[in-house]
Protein backbone atom coordinates (compact mmCIF):
# COMPACT_ATOMS: atom_id res chain seq x y z
CA UNK A 1 0.00 0.00 0.00
CA UNK A 2 1.18 3.20 -1.06
CA UNK A 3 2.09 5.87 2.04
CA UNK A 4 -0.34 9.08 2.10
CA UNK A 5 1.61 11.80 1.39
CA UNK A 6 0.44 14.96 3.97
CA UNK A 7 2.04 18.64 4.31
CA UNK A 8 1.55 20.47 7.45
CA UNK A 9 -0.19 23.84 7.37
CA UNK A 10 2.93 25.50 8.68
CA UNK A 11 4.89 24.18 5.55
CA UNK A 12 1.90 25.03 3.67
CA UNK A 13 1.91 28.93 4.39
CA UNK A 14 5.44 28.78 3.30
CA UNK A 15 5.83 26.62 -0.06
CA UNK A 16 6.32 28.25 -3.16
CA UNK A 17 3.35 27.02 -5.33
CA UNK A 18 2.83 27.56 -8.92
CA UNK A 19 -0.82 29.26 -10.03
CA UNK A 20 -3.06 27.78 -11.96
CA UNK A 21 -2.44 29.35 -15.62
CA UNK A 22 -5.06 30.18 -18.16
CA UNK A 23 -5.45 29.70 -21.57
CA UNK A 24 -7.73 32.63 -21.80
CA UNK A 25 -6.99 35.08 -19.02
CA UNK A 26 -9.10 34.85 -15.79
CA UNK A 27 -11.92 32.38 -17.88
CA UNK A 28 -10.17 29.04 -19.24
CA UNK A 29 -8.11 27.94 -16.56
CA UNK A 30 -5.84 24.95 -17.15
CA UNK A 31 -8.19 21.29 -15.72
CA UNK A 32 -11.47 20.45 -17.14
CA UNK A 33 -14.05 22.35 -18.25
CA UNK A 34 -17.28 21.41 -18.95
CA UNK A 35 -19.59 23.48 -21.29
CA UNK A 36 -23.03 22.80 -21.85
CA UNK A 37 -26.01 24.08 -23.72
CA UNK A 38 -29.23 22.74 -25.49
CA UNK A 39 -28.72 21.13 -28.75
CA UNK A 40 -28.14 23.19 -32.20
CA UNK A 41 -27.68 26.10 -29.48
CA UNK A 42 -24.25 27.08 -31.18
CA UNK A 43 -22.20 25.54 -28.77
CA UNK A 44 -19.90 24.44 -31.89
CA UNK A 45 -19.87 27.77 -33.43
CA UNK A 46 -18.30 29.60 -29.76
CA UNK A 47 -15.94 25.96 -29.23
CA UNK A 48 -14.23 27.01 -33.09
CA UNK A 49 -14.01 31.12 -32.54
CA UNK A 50 -12.20 29.59 -29.02
CA UNK A 51 -9.88 27.42 -30.58
CA UNK A 52 -9.06 30.17 -33.77
CA UNK A 53 -8.40 32.57 -31.23
CA UNK A 54 -5.82 30.26 -28.79
CA UNK A 55 -3.98 28.74 -31.98
CA UNK A 56 -3.42 32.60 -33.14
CA UNK A 57 -2.94 33.82 -29.57
CA UNK A 58 -6.08 36.63 -30.55
CA UNK A 59 -8.08 38.21 -27.47
CA UNK A 60 -11.17 36.10 -27.12
CA UNK A 61 -14.07 38.45 -25.78
CA UNK A 62 -11.37 41.22 -25.21
CA UNK A 63 -9.35 38.74 -23.24
CA UNK A 64 -6.08 37.92 -24.07
CA UNK A 65 -5.22 33.90 -24.97
CA UNK A 66 -2.00 31.91 -24.49
CA UNK A 67 -1.00 30.97 -28.19
CA UNK A 68 -0.52 27.11 -28.51
CA UNK A 69 -0.96 24.48 -30.28
CA UNK A 70 -4.93 23.24 -30.03
CA UNK A 71 -7.05 20.05 -30.83
CA UNK A 72 -10.57 20.45 -31.78
CA UNK A 73 -12.42 16.96 -31.35
CA UNK A 74 -15.59 16.94 -33.65
CA UNK A 75 -16.70 14.23 -32.91
CA UNK A 76 -20.80 15.07 -34.47
CA UNK A 77 -19.41 16.93 -37.48
CA UNK A 78 -17.33 16.09 -40.84
CA UNK A 79 -14.47 17.60 -42.61
CA UNK A 80 -17.13 19.82 -45.30
CA UNK A 81 -18.70 21.11 -42.21
CA UNK A 82 -15.68 22.61 -40.20
CA UNK A 83 -14.27 24.04 -43.84
CA UNK A 84 -17.69 25.62 -44.32
CA UNK A 85 -17.41 27.12 -40.46
CA UNK A 86 -14.11 27.89 -41.45
CA UNK A 87 -15.10 29.63 -44.45
CA UNK A 88 -17.53 31.71 -42.52
CA UNK A 89 -15.29 32.60 -39.31
CA UNK A 90 -11.82 33.90 -41.20
CA UNK A 91 -9.90 34.58 -44.01
CA UNK A 92 -6.87 32.52 -42.25
CA UNK A 93 -6.77 29.83 -40.19
CA UNK A 94 -3.60 28.99 -38.07
CA UNK A 95 -1.52 25.45 -39.13
CA UNK A 96 -1.60 25.11 -35.03
CA UNK A 97 -5.28 24.42 -35.20
CA UNK A 98 -5.96 20.56 -35.03
CA UNK A 99 -9.17 18.65 -36.25
CA UNK A 100 -10.28 15.45 -35.70
CA UNK A 101 -14.11 14.20 -36.52
CA UNK A 102 -13.50 10.43 -35.30
CA UNK A 103 -11.60 9.01 -32.18
CA UNK A 104 -11.77 5.96 -29.70
CA UNK A 105 -13.86 6.30 -26.71
CA UNK A 106 -12.72 6.64 -23.11
CA UNK A 107 -13.17 2.88 -22.57
CA UNK A 108 -11.18 1.81 -25.04
CA UNK A 109 -7.90 4.43 -26.16
CA UNK A 110 -9.02 7.70 -26.50
CA UNK A 111 -7.04 8.80 -23.21
CA UNK A 112 -3.50 6.76 -25.46
CA UNK A 113 -5.08 9.05 -28.81
CA UNK A 114 -4.41 11.91 -26.75
CA UNK A 115 -1.14 11.07 -25.24
CA UNK A 116 0.14 10.18 -28.73
CA UNK A 117 -1.00 13.70 -29.93
CA UNK A 118 0.53 15.44 -26.92
CA UNK A 119 3.60 13.51 -27.91
CA UNK A 120 3.21 15.35 -31.46
CA UNK A 121 2.31 18.72 -30.56
CA UNK A 122 4.04 19.16 -27.01
CA UNK A 123 3.23 22.64 -26.98
CA UNK A 124 -0.49 22.22 -26.96
CA UNK A 125 -2.49 23.86 -24.32
CA UNK A 126 -6.29 23.92 -25.37
CA UNK A 127 -8.17 20.60 -26.20
CA UNK A 128 -12.07 20.46 -27.11
CA UNK A 129 -14.09 17.10 -27.02
CA UNK A 130 -17.68 17.59 -28.86
CA UNK A 131 -19.48 15.93 -27.40
CA UNK A 132 -18.66 14.17 -24.30
CA UNK A 133 -22.09 11.38 -25.15
CA UNK A 134 -19.77 10.79 -28.46
CA UNK A 135 -16.39 8.74 -26.21
CA UNK A 136 -18.85 7.60 -23.58
CA UNK A 137 -19.46 3.74 -23.40
CA UNK A 138 -23.53 3.07 -22.35
CA UNK A 139 -24.04 1.46 -19.33
CA UNK A 140 -26.49 0.79 -17.03
CA UNK A 141 -23.86 0.68 -13.61
CA UNK A 142 -24.61 3.36 -10.87
CA UNK A 143 -25.03 7.10 -13.08
CA UNK A 144 -23.21 8.97 -10.44
CA UNK A 145 -20.53 6.63 -10.52
CA UNK A 146 -20.04 6.17 -13.90
CA UNK A 147 -19.78 10.15 -14.52
CA UNK A 148 -17.40 10.80 -12.12
CA UNK A 149 -15.29 8.50 -13.41
CA UNK A 150 -15.87 9.81 -16.87
CA UNK A 151 -14.77 13.14 -16.14
CA UNK A 152 -11.96 12.49 -13.34
CA UNK A 153 -10.41 10.55 -15.93
CA UNK A 154 -10.14 13.68 -18.57
CA UNK A 155 -9.07 15.74 -15.60
CA UNK A 156 -6.35 13.74 -14.38
CA UNK A 157 -4.94 13.86 -18.25
CA UNK A 158 -5.63 17.89 -18.09
CA UNK A 159 -3.54 17.88 -14.85
CA UNK A 160 -0.91 16.08 -15.59
CA UNK A 161 -0.15 17.55 -19.07
CA UNK A 162 -1.04 21.37 -17.26
CA UNK A 163 -3.84 22.07 -20.03
CA UNK A 164 -7.45 22.73 -20.48
CA UNK A 165 -9.67 20.07 -21.79
CA UNK A 166 -13.25 21.82 -22.93
CA UNK A 167 -15.89 19.15 -22.80
CA UNK A 168 -18.87 20.24 -24.53
CA UNK A 169 -22.22 18.34 -23.17
CA UNK A 170 -26.10 19.07 -23.17
CA UNK A 171 -28.56 20.29 -20.62
CA UNK A 172 -31.88 19.06 -19.80
CA UNK A 173 -34.74 20.33 -21.05
CA UNK A 174 -36.92 21.29 -17.26
CA UNK A 175 -36.13 24.32 -16.02
CA UNK A 176 -34.64 25.18 -12.83
CA UNK A 177 -34.03 28.34 -11.48
CA UNK A 178 -29.94 27.04 -10.78
CA UNK A 179 -29.15 27.01 -14.53
CA UNK A 180 -26.38 24.44 -13.25
CA UNK A 181 -28.94 22.42 -11.80
CA UNK A 182 -29.92 21.50 -16.06
CA UNK A 183 -26.87 19.92 -17.23
CA UNK A 184 -28.26 16.48 -18.09
CA UNK A 185 -26.65 13.65 -16.07
CA UNK A 186 -25.48 13.64 -12.13
CA UNK A 187 -23.57 15.80 -10.43
CA UNK A 188 -21.05 13.39 -10.70
CA UNK A 189 -19.99 15.45 -13.93
CA UNK A 190 -20.35 19.07 -12.35
CA UNK A 191 -18.82 17.72 -9.51
CA UNK A 192 -15.53 16.89 -10.49
CA UNK A 193 -15.08 19.39 -13.51
CA UNK A 194 -12.83 22.26 -12.68
CA UNK A 195 -15.38 25.14 -14.05
CA UNK A 196 -18.99 24.60 -15.48
CA UNK A 197 -20.16 26.68 -18.17
CA UNK A 198 -23.95 27.15 -19.04
CA UNK A 199 -25.20 29.00 -22.47
CA UNK A 200 -29.01 29.57 -22.25
CA UNK A 201 -31.08 31.44 -25.04
CA UNK A 202 -34.57 32.63 -23.65
CA UNK A 203 -35.85 31.17 -27.12
CA UNK A 204 -33.92 29.50 -29.95
CA UNK A 205 -35.34 31.60 -32.31
CA UNK A 206 -33.05 34.68 -30.38
CA UNK A 207 -30.04 35.72 -31.28
CA UNK A 208 -28.72 36.19 -27.86
CA UNK A 209 -27.71 34.43 -25.04
CA UNK A 210 -26.45 34.31 -21.76
CA UNK A 211 -22.76 32.34 -21.01
CA UNK A 212 -23.15 31.09 -17.21
CA UNK A 213 -19.53 30.54 -15.86
CA UNK A 214 -18.48 28.99 -12.41
CA UNK A 215 -15.31 27.30 -11.22
CA UNK A 216 -12.80 26.69 -8.44
CA UNK A 217 -10.32 28.97 -10.17
CA UNK A 218 -12.28 31.56 -11.63
CA UNK A 219 -14.98 33.94 -9.88
CA UNK A 220 -18.50 33.67 -11.03
CA UNK A 221 -19.19 36.18 -13.85
CA UNK A 222 -21.86 36.19 -16.69
CA UNK A 223 -21.39 37.16 -20.24
CA UNK A 224 -24.30 38.33 -22.26
CA UNK A 225 -23.81 37.33 -25.74
CA UNK A 226 -25.00 37.84 -29.44
CA UNK A 227 -24.97 35.83 -32.71
CA UNK A 228 -23.72 37.62 -36.20
CA UNK A 229 -22.65 36.41 -38.97
CA UNK A 230 -21.89 32.78 -37.22
CA UNK A 231 -19.96 34.39 -34.81
CA UNK A 232 -20.83 34.89 -30.95
CA UNK A 233 -19.48 38.37 -29.75
CA UNK A 234 -19.80 39.86 -26.73
CA UNK A 235 -22.22 42.27 -25.51
CA UNK A 236 -21.35 42.81 -21.63
CA UNK A 237 -19.21 40.32 -19.16
CA UNK A 238 -20.56 41.14 -15.58
CA UNK A 239 -18.07 39.85 -12.49
CA UNK A 240 -19.52 38.18 -9.25
CA UNK A 241 -18.55 42.16 -7.42
CA UNK A 242 -21.21 43.60 -9.88
CA UNK A 243 -23.84 41.01 -9.72
CA UNK A 244 -23.99 41.27 -6.25
CA UNK A 245 -24.33 44.63 -6.40
CA UNK A 246 -27.05 45.05 -8.45
CA UNK A 247 -28.98 42.81 -5.99
CA UNK A 248 -28.78 45.63 -3.59
CA UNK A 249 -31.88 47.83 -3.70
CA UNK A 250 -30.16 51.30 -4.60
CA UNK A 251 -31.42 53.61 -1.76
CA UNK A 252 -29.22 51.47 0.27
CA UNK A 253 -26.36 52.81 -1.83
CA UNK A 254 -27.85 56.38 -1.52
CA UNK A 255 -27.67 55.75 2.07
CA UNK A 256 -24.45 54.92 2.59
CA UNK A 257 -23.05 57.84 0.59
CA UNK A 258 -25.07 60.45 2.95
CA UNK A 259 -23.81 59.17 6.11
CA UNK A 260 -20.17 58.05 5.07
CA UNK A 261 -18.96 61.94 6.29
CA UNK A 262 -21.35 62.15 8.78
CA UNK A 263 -20.43 61.18 12.70
CA UNK A 264 -24.17 61.60 13.74
CA UNK A 265 -27.23 62.54 12.34
CA UNK A 266 -31.13 62.45 13.57
CA UNK A 267 -34.46 62.50 12.47
CA UNK A 268 -37.54 60.49 10.72
CA UNK A 269 -37.45 58.39 7.63
CA UNK A 270 -39.27 61.04 5.58
CA UNK A 271 -35.95 63.56 6.14
CA UNK A 272 -33.65 60.80 6.04
CA UNK A 273 -34.92 60.25 2.43
CA UNK A 274 -35.59 63.89 1.78
CA UNK A 275 -31.46 64.70 2.52
CA UNK A 276 -30.97 61.88 0.13
CA UNK A 277 -32.36 63.16 -2.65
Amino acid sequence: MQKLKTMDADTLLYQPLEKPCFVVDGLIPTGLILFCGSQKIGKSWLMLKLCLCVSQGLSFWDMPTQKSDVLYLCLEDTFYRIQDRLFKLTDEASGRLHFAVASCKLSDGLMGQLEEYLQAYPDSRLIVIDTLQKVRTASKDNAYANDYGDISLIKAFADKHSLAVVVVHHIRKQNDSDVFNQVSGTTGLTGSADATFVLEKETRASDTAKLFCVGRDIEYQEFTLRFRECSWELVERKGQQQLAEETVPPVLFRLVSFLRDKQYWSGTATELLAHME
